[in-house]
């Protein structure tokens, strides 16, 4: 039986113990459903070969080919990662389209004993449900929008209100990026097809009668654009300024860059992208900060002479209700967080 995507909510009502992905590893990479395990009925290198052969040769000898590649991966799979499945396991299986490769991997287990099947249209139909929720459908919560100046905590604002019982999204942390100079979180961030998946996936589980708090961002994070439904909905919300003492928030900088302070040579290298803005002088004595490990002196340089002055410019028209902290520890940002909520 095949079964068919219309929507993201599709997923929770399926009747499967477990989504496979049998794209080749890049394909599942690059994007796939939230929760699947990738179980390639064809590796990349496979791929390519089956391709090659399929268009510069003779189509019935790569099917042939890619069938017995097929058949030994099942069996690496059956053996390996499937070994434990008992008799009553449900699979549903997807690949890119066509339904060869999921079609191929879902008859074997079939006739182990499993009722497995597969998705109609595969990834695309998934993908396209992704889109059309994005872009298409307008975001049921209201949304309010954490704002401030770089190193004014929101972040760990967002953490105290979910701690609390709120609705929020971490929107850096789905994009792998802090969303200034600063960069990625790890070595790359996810494909902009990925990190809509997680959107998605975040956003359509959240209960649309009760507000949810996301921080505030330009359109993009790094490289990844804030999807059309969401970016209108930030634009439009009702916006919380985080206002703190400058040496609070050099303090917080220290604190949430470990990375930058025990990587001299990347954090030269953040530096070196300011000389467009600020000249080799003023860079220069900003490196000389870091060399010296003053890193509270260099946070604060950075916030009070580039990022505050950017903010400013970007926030004049916006309509905030702006909230006073003494400072940015645990204790007050729970409580501004209680604030909020009973607000």
């Amino acid at each position: 039986m095949v079964q068919i995507l219309s929507t993201l909510a599709d997923l929770d009502r399926l009747p499967f113990d477990q989504i496979i992905d049998v794209r080749s590893p890049s394909e599942y990479a690059e994007d796939h459903v939230p929760g699947a395990i990738n179980l390639p009925a064809l590796s990349d290198v496979q791929r390519a070969q089956v391709g090659t052969v399929y268009v510069r040769q003779d189509r019935f000898l790569a099917r042939k080919m890619g069938a017995a590649m097929v058949a030994r991966n099942a069996a690496e799979h059956i053996e390996g990662p499937l070994r434990d499945r008992d008799g009553g396991w449900r699979p549903l299986v997807y690949c890119w389209r066509g339904g060869q490769r999921s079609g191929s991997f879902t008859t074997i287990l079939k006739q182990i004993g499993w009722r497995a099947d597969t998705v109609e249209g595969g990834y695309k139909s998934y993908r396209r449900c992704v889109a059309g929720f994005l872009y298409d459908t307008p975001l049921a919560p209201e949304v309010v929008v954490i704002d401030g100046g770089t190193g004014t905590a929101k972040t760990r604002l967002l953490q105290h209100l979910a701690r609390q019982g709120g609705q929020m999204v971490d929107l850096e942390a789905l994009a792998e990026h802090r969303g200034s100079l600063f960069g990625p979180t790890g070595d790359s961030q996810p494909s902009q097809k990925m990190f809509e998946s997680r959107l998605a996936d975040r956003l359509r589980r959240l209960d649309p009668g009760r507000p949810v708090f996301v921080e505030a961002e330009s359109s993009k994070i790094g490289d990844r654009i804030i999807p059309k439904m969401l970016w209108q909905a930030m634009i439009a919300a009702r916006r919380i300024r985080i206002s703190a003492p400058v040496t609070a928030r050099a303090a917080h900088l220290i604190e949430a860059y470990p990375d930058m302070i025990e990587d001299a040579g990347r954090l030269d290298a953040v530096l070196g992208k300011l000389v467009p803005y600020h000249g080799h002088e003023q860079v220069g004595s900003w490196r000389a900060l870091a060399a010296a490990r003053a890193f509270g002196d260099l946070a604060a340089e950075l916030i009070t002479m580039h990022y505050d002055p950017r903010y400013t410019r970007m926030s004049q028209s916006r309509s905030v209700e702006t909230v006073e902290l003494s400072d940015l520890g645990e204790a007050t940002l729970s409580a501004v967080a209680r604030r909020i909520l009973e607000a």
